[in-house]
Parts: structure tokens; C-alpha cells; sequence
């Protein structure tokens, strides 16, 4: 295998509390009330934007959201490492595909930013040649630009690269461009890979590389 493209949250770490905590203090910081983990972990994947949008609720106006998206990522930028951990099994499951040679590269709609900080501070960007976040470019996944982009990089072809992620949108990023995909279990949404199931589903990174043997041997 040639290219693994890696989503970030709820792939390779478990960042919902610090996550929910940052919404949690916007809203609060704005006088209304907080909302429950598992609800704000529901509007996570498809970038900041979005997650305060759905946080701030259908009547909030633009003016209001764009306030609180400021707040957010602010608040967020100065707490994301308070709790946020790898999950069990990716640091071995990295660590394994290195030394399988593999090429690796995060594509997530996190911030860019954010999305390299959180890595470089968990000691998991020695990993990625390359780190892509929702605002690298005009659009977010599932838009396969991103990941076309990244095969271009990495000299790949799509038979012979992986998406690897937790969530629908992670899938349908793999389909729109042609390539394969391996699901998480374990991650933030994984109830979404029942209605678009990757090619592979794993309860752990640790697993990836003996899992993909095959598909290079074939």
C-alpha cells in the first residue's frame, strides 16, 4: 500500500471532551445553558464551522455564530490538549505502517492549525508527511480534492491508497475519489458506517497493517 490518508478526530484521537468543553464554555460565555457530551459530539466532523452552527442552534443569527465560532476557536486553541489522548492501538498501528514503509498523511476538517498543533503535541507528527485540515482548501470532505491532492504528493494511485476514518464523511471522501476505505469502530460516529460501510471496519489501528497484506499481496 502505497498512501494511508488518516482522518484525526475520532480516528487517530479521542478529542470529544476537550471538544465539548469548548463549546460547552461559548455557549455559557454567550448565557445558554450547556449541552450534553454525547450531543456535541454528534455535530463533530464536519469542521468548526458547522459544530458551532449546530451548537448555536436554529435560531442563533449570523452575527451570533460568527461571535461564537471566534470565541470557540479561541477557547479551543488554548485547551485542546486538556484531555484530548490518541485511542488505544494507533500509536502501534502508526508505528507498525512506518515500518512497513507506508506513506502517511492526515486529512481531517479540523483547522489546519489546530490540526498540526494537537499532532505536534501528542508526539504524532513524525508519523505524516503531510497534514491537510478543513481550511487548506476551498472545499472540506467530503469533497475528494484533499485527498486527490495528497495522492499527487505521495506519487500514489488510488488502488493504491486508504482513507481511514470513523464517520460517513470519511467514506464518502474515499468514494468520491476512487480509493479504498477502512472504518473505526471506536470513534465518533462510527453509527454512520452503517449507512455507508467502508471496504474494511477495524476495533483498532493496531490491526491496519496485517489487515491491508492482503489487499498489497493481491
Amino acid at each position: 500500500m502505497e498512501l494511508l490518508v488518516f482522518d484525526l478526530d475520532g480516528t487517530l484521537v479521542d478529542s470529544t471532551l476537550d471538544l465539548a468543553n469548548s463549546v460547552n464554555a461559548t455557549r455559557v460565555h454567550l448565557k445558554l445553558d450547556p449541552l450534553p457530551i454525547p450531543l456535541v459530539a454528534s455535530y463533530v466532523g464536519n469542521g468548526a464551522p458547522v459544530l458551532i452552527r449546530k451548537a448555536m442552534g436554529a435560531d442563533a443569527s449570523d452575527e451570533q455564530i460568527d461571535y461564537a465560532l471566534t470565541y470557540f476557536m479561541s477557547w479551543y486553541r488554548d485547551h485542546m490538549l486538556e484531555h484530548t489522548r490518541p485511542y488505544p492501538g494507533v500509536m502501534e498501528g502508526l508505528e507498525l505502517c512506518r515500518q512497513e514503509g507506508r506513506k502517511m498523511a492526515v486529512l481531517t476538517n479540523k483547522p489546519e492549525r489546530f490540526s498540526k498543533t494537537l499532532l505536534a503535541g501528542l508526539g504524532m507528527d513524525k508519523y505524516f508527511f503531510q497534514v491537510y485540515g478543513g481550511n487548506s482548501f476551498p472545499e472540506k470532505k467530503p469533497n475528494p480534492f484533499g485527498l486527490h491532492k495528497l495522492m499527487e504528493e505521495a506519487g500514489a494511485t488510488p488502488e493504491h491508497t486508504w482513507m481511514v476514518g470513523d464517520s460517513s464523511v470519511d467514506v464518502l471522501t474515499a468514494r468520491n475519489a476512487g480509493v479504498r476505505c477502512a472504518g473505526v469502530t471506536y470513534g465518533i460516529q462510527p453509527e454512520s458506517l452503517e449507512t455507508y460501510p467502508p471496504d474494511l471496519l477495524l476495533d483498532s489501528l493496531a490491526g491496519l497493517p496485517a489487515s491491508l497484506r492482503p489487499a498489497v499481496a493481491s
